[in-house]
């Protein structure tokens, strides 16, 4: 059967138009999906950026540094001792840190952060890049039905007074809540010293 010209024209016409809305409709609902995904993102630095970690708990402090040398462990651990630090622990809290996304955000004012566990927190780790921009992860208590964890990240204030509150993965508090001496490196632990918890923290050195 032969079609008319101008019909077949309309097909044709049709069919474009259709295509056309459909790889739109999908290339916004790509796009929409990628604007979310970022916005859930709780940090944007890449695990190569980070020179330094600080996790402070309620029974410790500890501070991480990459090995600048290029060689085997990657991470060191120098205070409360210096030592080399267990690398599949501390690469385990990068890869959260670098990955980690927040189920959901809840604006609160300042004075309630008490309910989330935010104004005595469980666990703080602050994050020091190489370029010498600092963040800091600061985290709660567990939510209703402990499937997630009350978190702040980098808790500027926004123009309304009120501060972000994160739902972020339980993983976050198995990641820092470990005995002090899982984060060091030791080939045989019978010969290891135990880790002092007592220190004074290191001054803070003044650079210009």
């Amino acid at each position: 059967m032969k079609f008319p010209k101008t019909t077949l024209i309309l097909v044709l016409l049709a069919l474009g138009l259709g295509g056309f809305v459909y790889f739109h409709e999908i290339r916004s609902a790509t796009q929409q999906e990628e604007v979310k995904a970022k916005q859930q993102q709780i940090f944007t630095f890449a695990e190569d950026d980070v020179q330094s970690l600080t996790v402070k708990t309620k029974a410790y402090t500890l501070m991480l540094e990459r090995n600048s040398q290029g060689s085997n462990p990657k991470w060191l651990l120098k205070y409360p001792v210096s030592d080399s630090a267990n690398d599949a622990i501390v690469s385990y809290l990068m890869d959260l840190l670098v990955k980690g996304k927040s189920d959901r955000i809840i604006s609160t004012s300042a004075n309630q952060l008490t309910e989330f566990g935010l104004a005595q927190p469980n666990a703080t780790v602050e994050i020091k890049l190489k370029n010498q921009q600092t963040h800091q992860l600061i985290l709660g208590k567990s939510n209703f039905n402990n499937r997630f964890v009350y978190a702040q990240a980098d808790s500027a204030t926004q123009p309304n007074g009120n501060i972000n509150v994160l739902l972020v993965s339980t993983d976050f508090v198995n990641a820092v809540n470990r005995e002090l001496s899982e984060w060091r490196q030791t080939v045989d632990n019978s010969k290891s010293t135990p880790l002092p918890t007592n220190l004074p923290l290191p001054t803070p050195t003044n650079t210009k």
